[in-house]
């Protein structure tokens, strides 16, 4: 059975995406998505609580699997911690980022993928080990990382004619 390569978007996208939200509270679950590689459901009940300005973590409650972990802040993220909580539900929020992508990219994409965009991210422009991605997305297994990293036919280009 083949498995579907989801849709990844890259940071250009995000940010322009960003400029068609109105609502600080989306804007910050969008960044979450994106830049901590959060799921939704870890961004809808995170609380001004778990955040620890001054060791610059986020800590993640009761994620996937009832599992804690703690993350760096990213520093795209910091100031938008302000607008804490993410004052919607799961189905809420899903729905918005699928108009808003919509409407920014002419894209049909759910929330999940900026997830999958973020370690893509990480790894791709920001030259992270997998195994530090590995840790940062909280994955037991390293094979369950590897599907949420992609490489980008630019990617392979770039690589191909690199000096």
């Amino acid at each position: 059975m083949s498995r579907k390569i989801p849709e990844t978007i890259i940071e250009q996208e995000l940010l322009q995406t960003l400029k068609t939200v109105k609502q600080k509270h989306h804007q910050l679950a969008y960044l979450l998505g994106f830049y901590q590689c959060m799921r939704i459901s870890e961004i809808t009940t995170l609380r001004s609580e778990h955040i620890d300005f001054n060791r610059k973590i986020i800590m993640i409650k009761q994620g996937k699997g009832g599992k804690d972990r703690n993350i760096p802040i990213a520093p795209e993220v910091q100031r938008y911690l302000k607008h804490l909580p993410v004052k919607c539900q799961d189905r809420a929020l899903q729905i918005a980022f699928k108009n808003h992508i919509k409407k920014a990219l002419g894209k049909d994409l759910h929330f999940h993928c900026l997830r999958h965009s973020g370690a893509t991210h990480y790894l791709n422009v920001k030259k992270w080990n997998i195994r530090i991605v590995q840790q940062f997305l909280g994955h037991a297994d390293i094979s369950t990382t590897q599907i949420y990293t992609h490489v980008t036919p630019e990617d392979l280009i770039n690589k191909m004619y690199e000096q």
